[in-house]
């Protein structure tokens, strides 16, 4: 275990003592695992699932599935919020032994604090379940030395959605999947008019296509390789489109007004958007977001020189981890095979598509736009989600990520050249080498 997953294991638990101490329940937690069920005189089991997804996206139809057809077991869902507060939430509840008994990650750097703090059980320890068989290859991506922690239930992916109409009347094709940075710059430029941007994106976004051209290989001979020509030629393309072009808004703009990208687009006040799968649910939601304009989808643009085998950040997503705590992992293990193979079809309207071979495609592609057919260009939908397009899974660490998008920040705040800001990444990066070592 690496000394900043001890200082942040040490620092919550401390945290927790601390707590505890000012409860006035003399240091008393809730038992793990099987909570509320009638004190134990009930022969009911009670499993707390905690997950990410709001419940109308798809949990709530889910869980009732479930508690239909398993009297004896029974499924409570709690949402936490998958931001930096919520995933601190569920690690001090992990930690305080409060009643989950399964939750879901989202980021792997996550699941690994979880498993080093003694939070998520070794699946081997379990059987009856072939997850490479059943989810693919990509799920070795999840492992730690060897073993999986966590099952991965999603695949998923990141990719732009086209406002079909906007492309029309500028007289713009769908693009090909092989479209470059250079490409998108142009297609925002021509489609920016008055209050419309041309293209917007949330802001961890900024390096996907770089780390695209990486493919995690974040150290070359020893040092740093963040500031290789292309990484620089992307950031210099996204200054360009935010503070000459103008065809998407400045990333200080963007900051100061929360803008909130999904409904810039979905208004019509942009005509693409960068973003994921998740958006279905909203992008579904004619109540709250109406629209009459059909969006079709294109692949995330590779960088302009990037390598051949350029690959988008995607890949399993949704990993479920079972706590070693839990007073009944058995069931929470039938109930999590269950949910891998049939329950995650619920989840489909809100955006997630199924990783397991079990699960057909062409159902999948039919719920996400259940009722919606009309709205949706379905040969690019095709194309770009249920295509062959590569993936892989981002494992940048945390504190490299960050110390990366404080430089990128300077740079498009007009802060700082890009000359220094290259320069400044990859000293802070070998900075960082050198103390790990």
């Amino acid at each position: 275990m690496k000394k900043a997953s001890y200082a942040w294991f040490a620092g919550l638990t401390a945290l927790l003592i601390f707590a505890s101490g000012c409860s006035g329940n003399n240091g008393a937690s809730p038992a793990a695992g099987g909570a509320g069920s009638a004190g134990g005189n009930s022969k009911v089991i009670k499993l707390t699932f905690w997950g990410g997804v709001p419940e109308e996206a798809g949990p709530t139809d889910m869980v009732k599935a479930w508690n239909e057809a398993n009297p004896d077991v029974q499924v409570e869902y709690v949402r936490y919020v998958n931001d930096d507060s919520g995933n601190l939430k569920l690690d001090t509840a992990l930690v305080a032994g409060e009643s989950i008994d399964l939750y879901t990650n989202y980021a792997k750097f996550q699941l690994e604090k979880r498993v080093q703090s003694g939070g998520a059980l070794n699946l081997s320890e379990l059987d009856g379940y072939d997850i490479e068989g059943v989810m693919g290859e990509q799920a070795k991506a999840w492992q730690f030395d060897g073993s999986y922690y966590g099952l991965p239930t999603v695949s998923s992916q990141s990719f732009i959605w086209l406002n079909k109409n906007k492309l029309d009347a500028a007289g713009l094709g769908l693009p090909e999947t092989n479209w470059t940075q250079s490409d998108l710059a142009e297609y925002a430029k021509v489609l920016s008019k008055d209050s419309t941007y041309g293209y917007v994106q949330s802001t961890n976004m900024f390096v996907f296509n770089m780390d695209g051209q990486l493919q995690n290989e974040f150290v070359k001979d020893g040092k740093s390789n963040l500031d290789n020509p292309v990484t620089r030629s992307s950031l210099e393309a996204w200054y360009k489109m935010m503070h000459e072009d103008k065809s998407m808004p400045a990333y200080g703009e963007q900051i100061a007004t929360k803008l909130p990208v999904d409904a810039s687009f979905l208004k019509g006040e942009a005509a693409m958007l960068g973003s994921g799968n998740f958006i279905f649910r909203n992008a579904n939601n004619l109540t709250d977001y109406p629209r009459d304009f059909k969006i079709a989808f294109a692949t995330i643009p590779r960088p302009d020189g990037a390598r051949d085998d350029f690959r988008v950040e995607g890949g399993l997503s949704d990993v479920i981890a079972i706590n070693p705590k839990s007073a009944y992992k058995e069931e929470a293990w039938k109930f999590l095979k269950w949910y891998a193979d049939e329950g995650v079809v619920y989840m489909t309207k809100g955006g997630r598509i199924p990783a397991s071979k079990k699960i057909d495609a062409t159902e999948t592609q039919a719920k996400l736009i259940a009722g919606f057919e009309d709205l949706y260009d379905l040969d690019s939908m095709k194309k770009v989600l249920f295509g062959d397009q590569e993936t892989y899974i981002n494992t940048v660490p945390v504190q490299l990520n960050d110390l990366r998008m404080e430089e990128i920040e300077h740079y498009f705040l007009k802060g700082r050249t890009l000359d220094e800001t290259v320069q400044n990444i990859a000293k802070r990066h070998n900075e960082l080498i050198a103390r790990e070592k």
